[in-house]
């Protein structure tokens, strides 16, 4: 009777671990400082505006690559390094990684690359010995100085963007050097990772990433946009047969769950995934103003652009909902594909909202994804100007995470 029942402990022990290993762990939050600089509601510092009981990891962007060197290179010192200042929040890299005193349990990440760096200088680092090993002793300098847990590799993307064929090698390469220092350390090492299953093969070697790596963030967002030339949700959850005459086969197949399942089928650790999430929709300008449906035809331009980001194509969804409230916006829920779009004359955009994040967010947990994360804190409604809480999103996601989720 004894034996049996020490073998059902050991089975119920077994199985809670489990259970406890496979748990979606949080939400890993971006943060792009840039938004120092932007005016009136736009305006984002994040020692006041950071929710740290909300977002159980967050990552500062960005810094640089110095090509000569292979030495990590500050872009913004004034913004990074500098003095304290009322208006910029000056220091930021001691301001963000002081939010630790608010939370103790917040681990804090800085992030090297990001799309406006391309992918040339990281081609030329990565393909020399002494570039690399430059590359990560910096890097940790930096960690040590200010006070970091970890790197965040996001070079978009090894391969592409003027990158060179043997980048997927050399990232292997990298990323596993990385690792042997940072393991001396105890440092956190990531990477955001182009979602797409040809980007997946382009790149990266799943399996080495999920050895080498603590956390694979996959950029599940600007699937589509203006390049297509047809209007459509730019991180869909599922697909839709709207674009099944479409010239251009791929348009379909690019999903939130056909990406992730492609990444999982190529050999990579769910528990290592981190499911990314917009706080931003993608803005296109129609080509008929009575025709604004899914793959609608659109300028390839792009559309609106938000007040504050001043970015053509793109508003964050801080500024989609005040825009609400000067513009007549008809908004559908699309519940095949899990979004949002609107429409108001010429006008067209698509995005993620409350309930649709929530069904992404209990999707990660149902395939036991090791976290989910958002590009990005700044543009979810951080001052609560548009409902009764702030960052609606954000907190749309940890109640999908919950075990009684009420917004899906």
């Amino acid at each position: 009777m004894r034996y049996e029942l020490v073998v059902m402990l050991i089975a119920v022990l077994a199985v809670l671990a489990s259970s406890a290993v496979s748990a979606t762990d949080g939400l890993a939050c971006y943060f792009g400082s840039w938004a120092n600089y932007r005016h009136g509601n736009g305006f984002f510092n994040a020692s006041e505006h950071l929710d740290t009981d909300l977002c159980d990891h967050i990552i500062y962007t960005f810094v640089g690559i110095d090509p000569e060197t292979g030495k990590v290179r500050i872009l913004d010192e004034y913004l990074n390094i500098g003095n304290q200042d009322e208006y910029t929040g000056l220091r930021g890299f001691l301001n963000f990684t002081d939010l630790k005193k608010k939370n103790p349990n917040l681990r804090t990440s800085l992030a090297i690359g990001g799309w406006n760096q391309c992918s040339l200088n990281y081609s030329i680092v990565s393909n020399d010995p002494t570039k690399r090993r430059n590359l990560i002793e910096s890097a940790v300098s930096l960690l040590q100085e200010y006070n970091f847990d970890g790197f965040d590799l996001d070079w978009e993307y090894p391969s592409q963007r003027d990158g060179n064929p043997v980048d997927l090698e050399n990232f292997n390469t990298l990323i596993r050097e990385f690792r042997e220092e940072f393991d001396k350390h105890g440092y956190y090492l990531s990477a955001a990772v182009g979602a797409s299953n040809q980007a997946a093969d382009l790149s990266y070697h799943v399996p080495s990433l999920s050895k080498y790596l603590d956390r694979i963030f996959v950029m599940a967002y600007d699937l589509h946009g203006s390049w297509d030339g047809v209007t459509g949700i730019h991180a869909p959850l599922y697909g839709t047969n709207a674009y099944d005459n479409m010239a251009n086969e791929t348009l379909a197949s690019l999903y939130v769950d056909n990406c992730i399942r492609g990444w999982l089928n190529r050999g990579a650790d769910p528990e290592k995934i981190g499911l990314g999430m917009p706080t931003y929709g993608k803005s296109f300008d129609l080509s008929d103003p009575n025709n604004h449906e899914i793959a609608a035809p659109a300028q390839s331009y792009g559309g609106i652009s938000g007040a504050y980001t001043g970015e053509v194509g793109m508003m964050g969804y801080n500024e989609y909902c005040e825009s609400k409230e000067t513009k007549d916006w008809t908004e559908v829920w699309d519940g095949e594909q899990i979004g949002i779009y609107a429409y108001t004359g010429r006008n067209w955009i698509g995005l993620d909202n409350e309930k649709s994040l929530c069904i992404k967010a209990k999707y990660a947990k149902d395939l036991k994804l090791g976290t989910t994360m958002i590009w990005s804190v700044e543009t979810d409604d951080f001052r609560g100007i548009c409902g009764p809480t702030k960052n609606p999103l954000i907190s749309a996601i940890k109640d999908g995470l919950s075990a009684n989720p009420t917004l899906c």
